[in-house]
């Protein structure tokens, strides 16, 4: 079982294989909890739609989008 160290900022680095096996990526976010005395991560999937820059987006890009986000924030999806 891999095991982290907590740095003097209380920060933690995934370990690779723990990354891999969960696809986390860089920028991914991650929800915290507390299970009894256990610290769970949870990597959260389908958050709103990102651009990157330089990116051209079209109308539809923006439609699809705003669709997206306000059918999660009325559904709470």
């Amino acid at each position: 079982m891999p095991q982290v160290k907590v740095s003097r900022s209380y920060q933690i680095t995934i370990p690779a294989e723990i990354r891999g096996a969960l696809g986390i990526e860089i920028g991914d976010i991650l929800s915290v909890s507390i299970v009894g005395n256990k610290i769970v991560l949870e990597k959260i999937e389908e958050e709103l739609p990102t651009f990157k820059v330089g990116r051209k987006i079209g109308e539809k890009d923006l439609e699809e989008a705003l669709v997206k986000g306000l059918k999660k924030s009325i559904c709470g999806d």
